[in-house]
């Protein structure tokens, strides 16, 4: 699964806009389809609170945040999955990211033109799922032929026990069932991993809404919400356009002060990040010194050796140890040396899983 997240929806949906206010980059919006016709990549900070008190108990020469990637991907139409507007060059950017933030519009606004002329997010929501269904279901049954053909041939038990999970999937997917919810069994899923089924990837919904519909919850994003929570996805409630002001301002003062007077706590782009970043499976631990406090990101279960080789592959290879504290330990007890007092600081091996949080320092030898 790629460690991305790729912004999806119908044109004029306001995907770039919320790319654009993400990124601070200027990606095309237009109000008119297909403006994004190549994906624009964009990388971002991850938003964490926790760094921002480690740099305050522990202040470094720079601070260096997590980051993840976003990619603004053109919008889909009826039929893209036959090659309609640019369907199949879009599909294909779909199936390299590993998380799907869709975009719907939660918001009426005659000057901006809805490709269906309706505003209607159970609609839009059915249209993107029937075409990226299709694009899997002929994935699936390019594979299924090919295969078929071989496991009569050869008689091998690997193509025999994948066939049946072929069919189950190209059944589903016919009916307009996501792949993830047809293959749910973790080592099934491993058997048609290779096939990279964009239905495969986890879904956060995205509502963008009018800056009257701020602080409440409209009726479309009620009818979205309802969608999300029967497939067991989240969903983030953006206005993209106070988004893009916030993104345009200049200094943390004036985004602190314009959202307090709009009644929001954070930005919804710091929502969308850090939902991304862990629905991408992403964590995060810190190093921490007078050079340099900075945040790392590894995949959820990772074990310390692997941690560190996210510092450097010779961290790594050469692993001996790692001291380790959690960060809220930090913040309870207010300074490294108080955490070692409390006994809080421990020594960890190879076979320590790294946890959410965790200040490390690695030990190693090459």
């Amino acid at each position: 699964m790629g460690l991305n997240c790729g912004i999806v929806g119908l044109p004029n949906v306001g995907k770039s806009t919320i790319f654009s206010a993400l990124t601070s980059a200027p990606a095309d919006a237009a109000n008119y389809p297909f403006c994004t016709i190549e994906p624009n990549v964009g990388v971002v900070n991850v938003p964490d609170p926790r760094l921002d008190k480690i740099v305050s108990l522990i202040p470094p020469a720079r601070v260096i945040p997590a980051v993840t990637q976003f990619v603004d991907i053109a919008g889909l139409v009826a039929g893209a999955s036959k090659g309609e507007g640019l369907g199949n060059k879009f599909l294909a950017n779909i199936r390299e990211v590993g998380v799907i933030a869709h975009v719907v519009r939660c918001f009426d606004d005659p000057d901006i033109i809805h490709v269906n002329n309706r505003i209607d997010p159970a609609g839009d929501i059915e249209t993107i799922d029937i075409e990226l269904c299709l694009a899997d279901f002929d994935t699936v049954d390019k594979r299924y032929q090919k295969d078929s053909k071989l496991a009569k041939v050869n008689h091998s038990k690997d193509l025999l026990a994948v066939l049946p999970l072929y069919e189950r999937l190209m059944k589903g997917l016919e009916q307009g069932q996501s792949a993830r919810s047809i293959i749910t069994d973790p080592e099934e899923r491993a058997l048609v991993y290779d096939l990279h089924l964009i239905t495969m990837k986890p879904v956060i919904y995205v509502c963008n809404i009018d800056e009257g519909s701020i602080g409440t919850e409209n009726d479309y994003v009620k009818v979205v919400k309802q969608i999300a929570e029967s497939r067991g996805s989240s969903v983030i409630t953006i206005c993209g356009k106070t988004e893009a002001e916030i993104a345009a301002m200049d200094t943390p003062e004036e985004r602190a002060e314009f959202l307090a007077a709009v009644g929001l706590e954070e930005s919804g782009m710091n929502a969308l990040i850090r939902e991304a970043y862990s629905t991408l499976g992403l964590r995060t631990f810190f190093t921490a010194g007078p050079d340099e406090d900075r945040a790392w990101t590894f995949k959820a279960g990772s074990k310390a050796p692997q941690a560190a080789g996210v510092i450097h592959t010779d961290f790594e290879k050469g692993f001996i140890k790692a001291e380790v504290y959690n960060c809220e330990d930090l913040f309870k007890y207010g300074s490294e040396a108080k955490v070692k007092e409390a006994g809080k600081l421990r020594i960890e091996g190879k076979d320590y899983v790294v946890q959410d949080g965790d200040v490390m320092f690695f030990k190693f030898n090459v």
